[in-house]
C-alpha cells in the first residue's frame, strides 16, 4: 500500500463530502486507502459516508475521542507506508497525493513533510512553522510577530516556493512515513484538539527524523470544520494544548510560564476589544464578547491529568 489516508470528523458531513471527492479525484495510480474516523457525529456523517462512498474504512467512534486519540485509532489500522493526516475542511488537487509520496521514496532520511497549502481565496497559508519557544509566544503575546520580518514563529515573512526544513508541520495536511512512527510512536492522547501535532513533530524531530516543507501542489485548507463550531472554546483549549506542550517536554516551570504568557495574550486582547467597544469600533463587541469568554474560562485551560474535551 502506497499511502494511507487518515481522517477525523466531527460534525462536518458536507465538508467531508468535499473533501473525500477531491481525494478521490487526485488518487491517480495510487495504491491507497482512506479511512475516516467519525467521533459520535450527530449530524449523520457517518451515514454520508457508508451510502456515497463505500470503498472508504468508516470506523465510528460512540464519543468524541478529540484528534490525536481519533486518529491513532485509524493509524493503528492503516497499512500504507506512508500516511497522510488530513482535515476535513480541505480540498486535495492534482497530483499533491502522488508527488508526496514520490518525493519521500526519494528522502529517506525524511519523517514527514507538508505539502503547499492554500487559504480559501488562494493565498498561501503559513501550514508550517517553528516551535511555539516561549520566546515566540512572547513575541506572538505583545503583538511582535504581525510584522512579517519579525515573525519567525509563523515564518510569515516566507513565501513557501522552496523548500526548508522546519520544526512544526500542520496537521491538516500532512505526510508521515510509517517507518518513523513505528519508531516514535502514535500521537500523544493527552492531547485533545491542540498541541498533538507540534508534540509528534517535536519527537520526530528528537529521533532524527528530517521535517520538512515541500512545495508540492496543493492542498486548499478553508479552516471552517470542527474548529468553527469550537467558538471561544478554541482558545482556551490552544492555551490547554500549548501549556501541557511546554509542561511535557521543558517541565512544570516552562509550564507555568507559558500559561502565564498566554493568559496575557487573551486577556490583553479582552481589554483591548472591551475598550474599543466602548468607542463604537466596528466589530469590537463580538470580539470583546469572544475573549472576556476566554478569559472566563482561563482556569480551566491550566492542563491537568485529564484532556480539556469538548461535547458534541
Amino acid at each position: 500500500m502506497d499511502l494511507s489516508i487518515v481522517i477525523v470528523n466531527w460534525n462536518t458531513r458536507d465538508l467531508l463530502r468535499d473533501c473525500l471527492q477531491s481525494v478521490e479525484a487526485g488518487r491517480a495510480s495510487l495504491k491507497l486507502e482512506i479511512l475516516v474516523v467519525d467521533n459520535a457525529s450527530s449530524d449523520a456523517s457517518a451515514e454520508m459516508v457508508r451510502s456515497e462512498f463505500p470503498g472508504v474504512h468508516l470506523i465510528e467512534n460512540r464519543k468524541n475521542l478529540g484528534f490525536a486519540a481519533g486518529n491513532n485509532v485509524a493509524l493503528r489500522r492503516a497499512k500504507g507506508r506512508i500516511v497522510m493526516l488530513l482535515n476535513t475542511d480541505t480540498l486535495v488537487h492534482g497530483g499533491v497525493l502522488a508527488e508526496a509520496v514520490a518525493w519521500m521514496d526519494a528522502h529517506p532520511d525524511t519523517g514527514v513533510i507538508g505539502p503547499r497549502v492554500l487559504n480559501s481565496d488562494g493565498s498561501v497559508q503559513p501550514s508550517c512553522s517553528a516551535f511555539p519557544s516561549l520566546k515566540h509566544l512572547t513575541m506572538q503575546a505583545l503583538g511582535l510577530t504581525r510584522i512579517a520580518r519579525w515573525d519567525s514563529y509563523r515564518m510569515t515573512g516566507w513565501d513557501r516556493s522552496s523548500e526548508l526544513n522546519v520544526d512544526v508541520i500542520s496537521g491538516a495536511a500532512m505526510f508521515v512515513r510509517r517507518k518513523a512512527i513505528e519508531e516514535v510512536g502514535l500521537l500523544d492522547e493527552t492531547f485533545f484538539f491542540y498541541g498533538e501535532e507540534t508534540d509528534w513533530c517535536h519527537r520526530f524531530a528528537s529521533a532524527g527524523w528530517r521535517l520538512v516543507f515541500v512545495p508540492i501542489p496543493e492542498v486548499t485548507h478553508f479552516g471552517g470544520g470542527a474548529v468553527g463550531k469550537l467558538n471561544h472554546r478554541r482558545d482556551v483549549m490552544m492555551t490547554e494544548g500549548t501549556t501541557r506542550l511546554h509542561r511535557k517536554h521543558g517541565g512544570l516551570a516552562a509550564g507555568m510560564l507559558c500559561f502565564a504568557i498566554l493568559c496575557f495574550h487573551n486577556l490583553s486582547r479582552a481589554l483591548l476589544w472591551s475598550v474599543l467597544a466602548l468607542a463604537n469600533r466596528k466589530g469590537a463587541k463580538s470580539r470583546a464578547r469572544h475573549f472576556l469568554s476566554v478569559a472566563a474560562d482561563l482556569p480551566k485551560a491550566w492542563p491537568s491529568g485529564k484532556q480539556l474535551a469538548v461535547q458534541a
